[in-house]
């Protein structure tokens, strides 16, 4: 059943203007609040996903690279304390006999 009264008619039709152009603001706001938020994020200096997951590869490589030099420096570093170490322990020599007995 439809109503007969037109100025009814003609304020729902209003209101669904009204919520039709305050559902197109939010999308405009929405979108404009977007695109300030990507140029905001382009001017700082953060990093990518990708890029800090490159540089996050390189530092475990380096870090088990330093592990590797560590060992071979503790290992030639034993090597030549060994035989000076050893060199720089008294002998067991017998004592000289004095010339008086």
């Amino acid at each position: 059943m439809q109503s007969e009264n037109r100025l009814f008619d003609d304020f729902v039709k209003m209101m669904n203007g009204v919520a039709g152009t305050f559902a197109g603001m939010g999308r405009e706001a929405e979108a404009g609040a977007r695109e300030k938020f990507r140029e905001w994020m382009a001017g700082s200096d953060f990093v990518g996903r990708d890029e800090f997951e490159a540089v996050k590869a390189m530092a475990a490589a380096a870090r088990d690279e330093n592990e590797i030099l560590k060992a071979r420096i503790a290992t030639l570093e034993a090597k030549v304390a060994g035989p000076v170490a050893g060199a720089a322990k008294p002998s067991a020599r017998k004592p000289k006999a004095s010339p008086g007995a």
